[in-house]
């Protein structure tokens, strides 16, 4: 098995190919440009400069292309970045692909299909069944291959939908603490609440925010949509107008980019779950290339905080 990039330690030479996931360019102190590259494979991201870069260097090391280099492991800032010794387009020659580098969900497509399915299959609630279902039959194709980040949380091929299933089912258990939860709303707005970032992110592949993505975010962008399908099918009532605010208020707070707190008990539960999931991801990734003994990296979404992995975990 191949050797991820975040699996090398400081010190250490290396001899990889990697995808460019990203490729921006810079003017040094000494008015030479350089170009800063994030380097992606399924372990993770690693930063590197190309010093002097000329403007063939900028078409061969634009971001989505696939090279080879050798250098070194090195720490800045106590991170870990890369010092290329040698670099060069990767060819036909070298039998790697696109796919090769990115990071999967580790639950196959079909069967979180099945799972989201059968969630929508519970719905007693008529009219949000039937929203939640047209919804997603219209966007189905993106949902289960987008990513549900740039970056921080599970910023990986079908990592949107991976995090759906994963509230849905802890949203299942919670429910069952306290029965007086409306599950048809908690699991409509879990499906719903994060949909809007398939409009609002490029795709899996270098992801980045399109112009609606900017301008409009993926809260604004779902509520619309949700007032959309609901005259498309001819569904007037409450429901419609508690979805919508289910969507508006899942991020918590203004500064947390929400444009109304949570005013129902299902939107509460609903933002305290995302928040979970959301950090629990970044934990386990974080961690998951730590010794025992051993802090992580900061991160950044977490406070900037190093998190310790005691020594009795395997």
């Amino acid at each position: 098995m191949v050797k991820g990039i975040m699996h090398y330690d400081v010190g250490q030479q290396v001899d990889v190919f990697l995808f460019i996931k990203s490729s921006t360019k810079g003017i040094a102190s000494n008015g030479k440009p350089f170009l800063t590259l994030i380097f992606q494979d399924k372990s993770g991201e690693i930063e590197a400069k190309l010093w002097d870069a000329t403007s063939e260097d900028e078409n061969h090391y634009a971001a989505q292309n696939i090279v080879r280099l050798a250098g070194e492991i090195n720490s800045y800032r106590g991170r870990n970045q890369l010092k290329i010794r040698n670099i060069r387009p990767a060819t036909d020659l070298d039998g790697v692909t696109i796919s090769d580098f990115l990071a999967v969900a580790p639950i196959p497509q079909d069967e979180m299909s099945s799972k989201v399915t059968q969630y929508i299959f519970e719905m007693k609630n008529s009219n949000i069944q039937r929203i939640t279902r047209h919804l997603l039959k219209k966007h189905q194709a993106a949902f289960f291959e987008y990513p549900a980040a740039t970056k921080n949380h599970h910023e990986f091929v079908s990592g949107l939908a991976y995090h759906v299933v994963s509230m849905l089912d802890l949203a299942k258990s919670i429910a069952h603490l306290y029965p007086s939860l409306d599950t048809d709303l908690l699991y409509a707005g879990i499906i719903l609440h994060d949909l809007g970032k398939v409009t609002e992110l490029s795709g899996p592949i270098s992801t980045t925010y399109t112009v609606e993505g900017n301008l409009l975010g993926h809260i604004s962008i779902m509520v619309n949509e949700i007032g959309q399908a609901a005259k498309e099918l001819g569904i007037e009532g409450e429901e419609v107008t508690i979805l919508q605010h289910i969507i508006l208020s899942h991020h918590g707070k203004a500064e947390w980019g929400s444009p109304k707190p949570p005013m129902i008990k299902e939107a509460e539960i609903l933002h305290y779950i995302d928040n979970l999931d959301a950090k629990m991801n970044m934990l386990d990734r974080a961690l998951e290339r730590v010794k025992p003994g051993e802090f992580s990296d900061r991160v950044f979404a977490l406070d900037n905080r190093s998190f310790y992995k005691p020594t009795f975990h395997k």
